[in-house]
């Protein structure tokens, strides 16, 4: 499988090597495979036998010229849409173009956001229109669970109503909850997200409502909270699951009656702000539980969009990790290693249980190791579950099933020395080196249930 299966070719013929060079990188910024020719005769000698997608040639070439080589192709049944560029707007030529068939023509120095909206119209010639994925406020992909996704980021962005990102840890719901707020009437105003897992309990009211002078020890000035600092906005909740019980009907109110009171005052604020929330829990077992108000869940509840895990989207995986090497290969100040077919392949077997940012480590970690050579990887990586206290030495590669079994099991032993406890001093989740909400959230996928002790 090559790294580059999943996207469209684009064929840039130019004499020009900085045009090239130019061309080059926008296109490959915007998610496409690209080959560039200095002249139409090596363009027509090239290997490759598959048409491109695309071809960006400019008119005016040594030898055959880019109208020329239209000509040739169109003579020879090649059926690719043709760009034509030209550093002279010869308005005659430009619509003797047209007429044989150009799909555009542009003038250099040509304007990015021009050139890239008629390569993407001449793309969709030959691709079926979908929603694009390949960079979508950062979210990388094609596969058909990730579109289900962004078709419905496209149906709510521009609604003001509450949507409730589900899915494992590490799937990108901050991403998504990014893309509905630039692609909404909101995008000119602030995104604010608030990890709710990462706020004390004793402070939480006051880190979303504010608070005024003098309303407890310390609060020396008035101070906005983090609903005013969305104000236009969006709000995303992360981790929503873990706002205290005690806090739930305050923020219950504020969603319903669209306003709020900052602490030690009584003047109610009205905001206007559109609300994410986002969660790795199962809040429809946490309100059966008793741990989630069931008021607050239906209120959270109004758009569910389920984020997939890696393993349920896997064509992916060569076009993140090829976008992996690329950025992170910039940030460690290393040339982009090549990522070969052995390696791809051992991605590809992997089932991911710590999803997109799981692989990002790896990568990372590969990159450091690779030395200016290819990325290899010489066992499987480490799996987001450790495995029990009596295994020792690299996890072997496993398949889904037995990857469950064998976090199931590493559960279960760590169950069993906490005496059923879950979180606190010495209980499981600190045993397996877990935030409690993650193991809850695989006890919940793989049917375990926390016994009382």
């Amino acid at each position: 499988m090559s790294t580059n299966g999943a996207r469209p070719l684009v064929c840039v013929v130019d004499d020009d090597l900085l045009v090239r060079e130019s061309v080059e990188g926008l296109l490959r910024a915007d998610g496409f495979q690209v080959d560039s020719f200095e002249s139409a005769e090596s363009f027509l000698g090239r290997p490759q036998p598959e048409p491109p997608a695309c071809l960006i040639v400019d008119l005016m070439l040594p030898g055959m010229s880019g109208l020329e080589l239209h000509q040739e192709l169109a003579r020879t049944g090649l059926d690719a849409p043709v760009i034509l560029l030209t550093a002279y707007g010869d308005v005659p030529m430009s619509v003797r173009a047209l007429k044989a068939g150009a799909l555009d023509f542009l003038t250099k120095p040509c304007d990015d956001d021009d050139l890239l909206a008629a390569v993407r119209r001449a793309v969709s010639r030959r691709y079926p229109p979908r929603v694009s994925a390949t960079r979508t406020s950062g979210i990388v992909g094609e596969s058909e669970a990730l579109q289900a996704v962004l078709q419905q980021v496209e149906l709510v962005a521009d609604t003001d109503a509450t949507v409730l990102i589900t899915g494992e840890s590490g799937t990108g719901k901050e991403l998504v909850a990014r893309a509905i707020h630039e692609q909404s009437h909101r995008r000119k105003g602030p995104l604010v997200r608030v990890n709710c897992a990462a706020i004390p309990e004793s402070l939480f009211e006051s880190e979303l409502f504010g608070y005024v002078r003098g309303a407890f020890t310390g609060a020396l000035n008035d101070r906005a909270g983090r609903f005013e600092a969305a104000q236009g906005g969006t709000l995303m909740l992360d981790e929503i699951g873990e706002v205290p019980l005690a806090m739930q009907p305050k923020l219950l109110r504020v969603l319903q009656e669209k306003e709020f009171e900052r602490v030690g005052e009584t003047r109610a604020r009205k905001i206007d702000v559109r609300i994410v929330a986002a969660t790795n829990r199962d809040l429809a077992a946490e309100v059966a539980a008793g741990r989630f108000r069931g008021d607050l869940f239906y209120r959270l509840n109004v758009f569910p969009i389920e984020n997939p895990p890696l393993r349920d989207r896997r064509e992916d995986i060569p076009m993140l990790a090829e976008h992996f090497i690329q950025a992170l290969a910039g940030r460690l100040r290393r040339p982009p290693p090549r990522l070969t077919e052995a390696a791809l392949r051992l991605l590809m077997t992997r089932d991911w249980p710590g999803n997109i940012r799981e692989l990002e480590n790896v990568i990372e970690r590969a990159i450091i190791l690779a030395r200016d050579g290819p990325l290899r990887f010489d066992s499987a990586p480490a799996a987001a579950t450790p495995p029990p206290p009596s295994t020792s030495g690299p996890l072997p590669l496993l398949s889904r099933a037995a990857l469950e079994k064998h976090q199931r099991d590493a559960i279960v032993a760590a169950l069993e020395r906490s005496g059923g406890r879950v979180s606190g001093p010495r209980g499981a989740a600190e045993l397996l080196g877990m935030k409690t909400s993650t193991l809850f959230s695989r006890m919940n996928v793989l049917g375990l249930r926390q016994k009382t002790p």
